[in-house]
C-alpha cells in the first residue's frame, strides 16, 4: 500500500517526467540531442548542415531547449557552439538514440 508521502513523491517524479518529454518531444529537438550526444558539442552552424531546418527554426529549437534547461553553450567570438546540460537528459537520450539509432 502507498503512502500519501509515496504517492506525493511519484506525483512529482511522473509532473517531472512529462515536462522532460514534452520538451524533447519534437522530432527536430531529438535529432539534434542525438548529435550532441554522438559529439559532446558542436556549433549551431554544425547542427543546421546536419539537421537541415533554417537557421530560425534551429534558433527556435535551441531557444526552447536552452529554456527548458536541455542544453547549454559557450561563445567563442560570435560562434556558440551548444552541448547538453541536462545529465538527465543526456542519459534518457542516450537511451533513446540505443534503441531507436544504434
Amino acid at each position: 500500500m502507498t503512502s500519501k508521502k509515496d504517492a506525493l513523491f511519484l506525483q512529482q517524479g511522473a509532473a517531472q517526467a512529462a515536462a522532460m518529454l514534452r520538451a524533447i518531444g519534437n522530432e527536430h529537438r531529438l535529432v539534434v540531442l542525438c548529435l550532441l550526444i554522438e559529439h559532446g558539442e558542436m556549433t549551431a552552424g554544425s547542427l543546421q548542415e546536419q539537421v537541415g531546418l533554417s537557421p530560425s527554426a534551429l534558433s527556435q529549437h535551441l531557444a526552447r531547449m536552452r529554456a527548458e534547461g536541455l542544453v547549454t553553450y559557450r561563445r567563442e567570438s560570435q560562434t556558440l557552439h551548444y552541448r547538453i546540460d541536462n545529465p538527465d537528459a543526456a542519459r534518457l537520450i542516450a537511451t533513446l538514440k540505443s534503441i531507436f539509432c544504434p
